[in-house]
């Protein structure tokens, strides 16, 4: 049992039942099975803070509890974890960064990652922090982990990459670094928990913004931390609770109430970008098609041997802007936004922010979970569209 919780579903259990029980109470009598979000800023108190759960609304709230507890078993399903929750994926990088790293400490950050990652290097330098960079792919980051200032106190691997979609080996890239007595954390908000594990790869700490498929409905913003030691987890609530990186409770009880859906969510939305790269393939237009599941991709064997789905993103290079825009102008079912991972198909210019290495046609397409053909068919129509156009 957990503290205070139903019997955590164990390996024997499928990923959806997981997914549809996780962190949920024991059931009671007139009671719904997921409460509803508790609303205080502060709980009865007497006597001593330290006998009683929950003290104060900055440092914890039950709702989060139950959350963290379902995070915890979905990302951790073999052996005991913690979660700790922030009020987005920023907040939780910063507090593993921030919050774990000391002046003088080395981190090793992927130089093809998000693209906020190269503005919380900056940060990390004024603390005194300093950073080395190396591209996801192959082993490059083993090169940079030991420099003229010794070894790095934690390596930072985000696979698949964003929005490139190369892959590392977290299992070589963790066993090796963490021989010489590196932490190793994992960004795996685009593969999900049920996409892949790297706490069982070999990581000391799995990071996503909860943002995307986690929640799932384009209506929330967190973030969380996993790890299987209790002295990082406590260094994270520590940071939390300093830094006032909280999670509101409304966005904790609707995250995890889409959790329920998201083995149904990602299973969908897996296959339509798979049908979709398989679409782009053969289109005259497009060209550096990615997607891990493709067979002839060049993460694809990296991938199928620790992902067990591999994700909703596709991308794609279009000849020039103006062609991409023409592109995303006459899509209908696809929304031209940010992010992904929604239910909702998504797709953008990713250019258009400046942060990332890309050509001005590249576009991030994010597969929601519409029905297959009819997505495949808005952009083929999209792709004859802007072709049409470029011919007159």
């Amino acid at each position: 049992m957990t503290a205070a919780g139903r019997a955590v579903p164990g390996e024997a259990h499928g990923e959806g039942t997981r997914a549809v029980h996780a962190g949920l109470p024991e059931p009671e009598r007139g009671r719904p099975a997921l409460p509803g979000p508790v609303l205080a800023s502060h709980y009865h108190l007497p006597g001593e803070v330290a006998d009683s759960p929950h003290a104060y609304g900055r440092a914890s709230n039950p709702t989060w509890t139950a959350l963290e507890r379902a995070i915890a078993e979905l990302e951790s399903p073999d052996a005991p974890a913690e979660a700790v929750v922030f009020s987005s994926g920023m907040a939780a990088i910063q507090a593993v960064l921030l919050g774990l790293l000391r002046g003088g400490d080395t981190a090793v950050l992927p130089s093809d990652g998000y693209q906020l990652l190269p503005k919380v290097a900056a940060r990390l330098a004024a603390f005194g922090i300093e950073t080395r960079t190396a591209p996801t792919a192959g082993d490059a980051q083993l090169g940079v982990l030991d420099g003229e200032t010794g070894a790095a106190r934690l390596l930072w691997l985000e696979t698949p990459s964003n929005p490139g979609l190369d892959v590392c080996d977290i299992r070589r890239l963790a066993t090796a670094a963490r021989a010489g007595g590196t932490l190793v954390a994992v960004d795996n908000t685009l593969a999900t928990p049920l996409g892949q594990r790297p706490l069982q790869l070999g990581a000391d700490i799995a990071v996503a913004a909860g943002t995307k498929a986690l929640a799932g409905h384009g209506d929330v913003l967190l973030g969380y931390a996993v790890t299987r030691d209790p002295g990082l987890a406590a260094a994270l609530r520590a940071w939390r609770t300093e830094s006032g990186a909280i999670l509101g409770p409304m966005e904790a009880w609707l995250a995890h109430r889409s959790l329920a859906t998201l083995h149904l969510r990602v299973d969908r939305q897996a296959a339509n970008a798979l049908a979709l790269a398989r679409a782009l393939l053969g289109r005259p237009e497009v060209t550096g098609v990615r997607h891990p599941g493709l067979p002839a991709d060049a993460a694809h064997a990296v991938a199928a041997g620790q992902m067990r789905r591999f994700g909703c993103v596709v991308s794609f290079t279009l000849p020039d802007r103006a062609f991409a825009e023409r592109f995303l102008a006459a899509l209908t079912l696809v929304d031209d936004a940010t992010s992904f991972g929604g239910v909702r198909s998504t797709a953008e210019r990713r250019a258009r922010w400046g942060g990332d290495p890309v050509p001005e046609g590249f576009i991030r397409f994010s597969a929601g979970v519409e029905d297959a053909g009819d997505l495949v068919a808005d952009v083929t129509r999209a792709l004859d569209a802007a072709a049409a156009d470029t011919a007159t």
